[in-house]
């Protein structure tokens, strides 16, 4: 049976580790509202633009712009979107296992893949893989902004039009509420098409300006806004996947030290009846 000091010491270090554990909770409802808020309103207009361009490169040849073209090739590449840090449940493992199921997929398919991390646990887990890991980005999510979600876009596409690569693919959490993210593997180039049916197949869109110049302005732009979108649901996905882990840490602390200090009263209770007996007894000798 443990003695009191031994339980008082326990009771004192699970306290101070539900202190951090409600403090970090905290911190992570703050970043979580300003994230929410940026992808609430960059959501809209990311899903919007993608729907128009969807449906205009449905109609447009193979030929219109180069991040149009379809390769026939097996160089694919995957752009895994992890956190940099841990803590947040099973937010970077269901990440990895997704990931890791997609590329045993492709690659019993006979297609070359290699690997794109942006964040240090996606990177941490792949460099010790027989994965090939192209690129990588971290500490992104300290700072989410336009211009470095643009970098990464045009990196990508640079390796897309100069046929390096036949088609790559992202996969990321997307942010549904602050308990409830979902893992999403989407294609961002080539271009995905909608479907078009009926007489509105053979029907094409008058540009003005000229196609080409159209699509030279616009394309570019969406692949960007389509990144810059990916990394916002990914940091409003962590710090809801963290808050959370943080909110439950919180808790089974709480429930723990309410079980410690229970054992604690009854080890004393029973210190107390023994020296009560022994004071009995030698005072009966």
């Amino acid at each position: 049976m443990a003695n009191t000091r031994e339980l008082r010491r326990r009771i004192k270090s699970v306290t101070n580790t539900k202190q951090l554990t409600r403090a970090m909770k905290m911190v992570s409802a703050a970043k979580l509202r300003r994230a929410q808020e940026n992808i609430l309103s960059a959501r809209p207009y990311a899903r919007r633009m993608k729907q128009v361009l969807a449906s205009v490169a449905s109609r447009a040849g193979a030929d219109a712009h180069p991040l149009l073209a379809v390769p026939d090739g097996n160089k694919s590449e995957l752009v895994v979107v992890t956190a940099d840090k841990g803590l947040c449940g099973g937010f970077n493992t269901n990440m990895i296992k997704r990931a890791t199921r997609f590329l045993e997929e492709h690659t019993s398919e006979g297609k070359e893949l290699t690997v794109h991390c942006i964040g240090k646990k996606g990177r941490d887990y792949f460099r010790k893989r027989q994965y090939t890991v192209r690129q990588e980005y971290v500490d992104v999510f300290r700072n989410v902004n336009y211009d470095l979600a643009a970098g990464i876009a045009r990196e990508l596409m640079d390796r897309f039009i100069e046929k390096d690569l036949d088609a790559i693919y992202v996969v990321y959490n997307e942010f549904k509420s602050a308990i409830a993210q979902t893992v999403v593997v989407e294609r961002l180039l080539p271009l995905e098409r909608s479907e078009v049916e009926g007489m509105g197949a053979s029907q094409d869109y008058l540009y003005e300006p000229a196609a080409a110049e159209l699509f030279a302005k616009l394309l570019p732009r969406h692949v960007e806004i389509q990144m810059f979108r990916i990394l916002l649901e990914s940091s409003a996905a962590e710090h809801g996947a963290r808050m959370a882990a943080m909110d439950s840490a919180t808790n089974n602390a709480e429930e723990m030290i309410n079980d410690l200090t229970l054992y604690l009263n009854r080890v004393r209770q029973a210190g107390i009846t023994r020296e009560i007996i022994e004071v009995i007894s030698g005072a009966s000798a």
